[in-house]
């Protein structure tokens, strides 16, 4: 049986603690705050988060991190993009030296610009690049607590590991391939989420099955021509963590960047819509991130220039449509 510590108490991390622990693995949430780790431990659900439902017998909750971490074999850190590296300090001297790692944070530093696996390998300063792995694909946490079958992509730099943690995530119900692109599978789950906020503009301003297709395939030109500037190989955003995870995203009020798009398309303002949403919508913060790295870079962006003049230029969401739709003619530029 595999000890399995997971740091984050939210929608994804307990989702990810209920469904690995439904296969017999050992599995520890651990929580910051004494009193939310008190509270699921006694109610065995995180109504806050997953309602309605229990925690299997193999999983626990605790503040104490030498309970969540300290014999853990598989590491998951499930936290928001913002709080990554405050975390990764407060937990580090507790994870065992050979212990696998794997972020299941789909985001990307405002400040540094860096993936959520990198400010994880600066801080994690005794680990080897090869034991820091990433997790991404089309899964919407109340899918999933909910019994669904759904896919992923775990990747690592080493083979050999990615297929140990593929064993020990994949069941009957969650199937996981692997992957040694760990920059394409990181990028393609953290930048779906640009694109998703503008596809609910889409929706909000009723344009149609037409215009959403067109949108959100040249949204996903747009993060392969930055991930490619970045390192990851163009295929990938191909598979579950590019297109997968993008599709889902896109066509789904279960989303929550794409609840936010539709929030603000219907015409509130950006705070209200976080507000009512209660969790972090990681779109806002890559959106900033995103818009920087490829001016850095020289890509072309005009997607995610657009959400990001919604969200923080004051622009409205059908303007942003209409500034897209009278872009200057081009090719469609292809890989």
């Amino acid at each position: 049986m595999t000890q399995i510590g997971i740091i984050g108490t939210g929608a994804w991390g307990t989702t990810l603690g209920i469904l690995i622990a439904r296969t017999g693995n050992s599995t520890t949430l651990w929580s910051r705050d004494e009193s939310r780790a008190t509270e699921l431990s006694s109610s065995r659900v995180n109504e806050r988060s997953v309602p309605g439902v229990e925690f299997p017998s193999s999983m626990n909750v605790s503040s104490s991190l030498d309970e969540s971490l300290g014999s853990a074999d598989l590491v998951i850190i499930a936290v928001p993009s913002v709080t990554i590296r405050e975390n990764i300090k407060a937990v580090r001297d507790s994870i065992p030296a050979d212990a696998h790692v794997v972020c299941a944070t789909k985001g990307i530093e405002i400040a540094t610009g860096k993936r959520m696996s990198q400010v994880i390998t600066e801080e994690l300063r005794d680990f080897a690049a090869e034991q820091i792995g990433v997790l991404s694909g089309p899964n919407l946490s109340p899918e999933i607590a909910a019994g669904n079958v759904a896919t992923a992509t775990v990747a690592f730099p080493s083979n050999a590991i990615a297929e140990k943690v593929q064993a020990v995530l994949s069941s009957e119900l969650f199937r996981v391939y692997r992957s040694d692109d760990v920059t394409g599978v990181e990028l393609g789950g953290a930048l779906k989420n640009i694109i998703a906020i503008g596809a609910a503009f889409i929706d909000g301003a009723g344009l149609g099955a037409n215009a959403k297709a067109s949108f959100v395939t040249r949204g996903l030109h747009e993060i392969t021509r930055l991930g490619v500037a970045m390192g990851a190989k163009p295929d990938t955003f191909a598979g579950l963590s590019g297109m997968g995870d993008l599709l889902t995203t896109c066509y789904s009020n279960l989303s929550r960047n794409y609840r936010l798009g539709f929030g603000l398309a219907s015409g509130r303002d950006l705070k209200s819509v976080l507000a009512d949403l209660g969790q972090t919508a990681e779109g806002v913060p890559t959106t900033q991130a995103a818009v920087r790295i490829a001016k850095e870079l020289g890509i072309d962006m005009p997607i995610t220039n657009a959400t990001h003049a919604v969200l923080f230029e004051g622009e409205s969401p059908n303007d942003a449509i209409k500034d897209l739709m009278g872009r200057t003619l081009q090719p469609e530029v292809r890989y």
